[in-house]
């Protein structure tokens, strides 16, 4: 049945009173479908599995505009549109290096706080510098409100959009693959050595993770990896 704005119930006459916990309230009263016949419900029948017919005829004749996708045995070819939102990821240079600066702007852009950035001052660059950067895709929205808020273009969103697990503390990890500077903070670094120990490797679940046995909003620590009850 389709919605009725007010103007149009207040033209046909559909407006009214009712008691409701003794008071008066202004009401509109939806009318009520008129019962069909068994002609009229056979008539019906017969223009739905009409229409129904009409689209598959149209895709058997212009199969480009199939819109439903076989999957998952099409898994290897499936290509997803070029906007589909599915996993935030960093952004790497050739060399390994990712552009975050630990500017915190796209945590502060995030409407429900999906994204928590851990920073340090680098040893060898005097800089802050990433530690952990910790995005919870079990709360995301896919707004893309952080890429769009980043200044350097550290992150994106792809679109392998596979994700689910038995465990939403699983869903809850880290996207920085190091704990250091940034490409362009990396290059001012002369000494080889300072710059290799200046980048430390950092696990997806490493950090106070609920997987790492630090509870989180909504997501009770995983007690067999240290981590107590919520």
């Amino acid at each position: 049945m389709p919605l009725i704005d007010l103007g149009t119930a207040a033209r046909e006459g559909l407006r009214g009173q009712q008691e409701v916990g003794g008071q008066s309230v202004s009401v509109i009263r939806a009318p009520r479908p008129i019962p069909q016949g068994l002609a009229g419900r056979t008539v019906n029948g017969l223009g739905s599995l009409l229409t129904g017919m009409r689209i598959t005829f149209r895709y058997f004749r212009k199969p480009s505009t199939v819109v439903t996708r076989q999957y998952p045995e099409n898994r290897d070819t499936l290509k997803m549109p070029e906007r589909y939102r599915a996993r935030l990821i960093f952004l790497y240079e050739e060399d390994g290096l990712h552009r975050c600066t630990g500017c915190r702007i796209c945590e502060k852009a995030c409407p429900n706080t999906s994204i928590i950035i851990a920073t340090q001052k680098g040893e060898a660059s005097k800089k802050p510098e990433i530690e952990r950067y910790t995005w919870r895709l079990d709360t995301c929205t896919f707004c893309n409100a952080c890429v769009q808020a980043c200044p350097h273009d550290a992150i994106i969103f792809d679109g392998k959009f596979e994700s689910s697990v038995f465990d939403r503390r699983l869903l809850v990890y880290n996207l920085n693959t190091y704990a250091g500077p940034h490409s362009a903070l990396a290059a001012k670094i002369e000494d080889p050595e300072a710059r290799a120990a200046s980048m430390v490797p950092v696990g997806r679940y490493d950090g106070a993770l609920p997987l790492s046995g630090t509870a989180m909003d909504g997501l009770p620590a995983l007690e067999s990896r240290g981590g107590t009850k919520e």
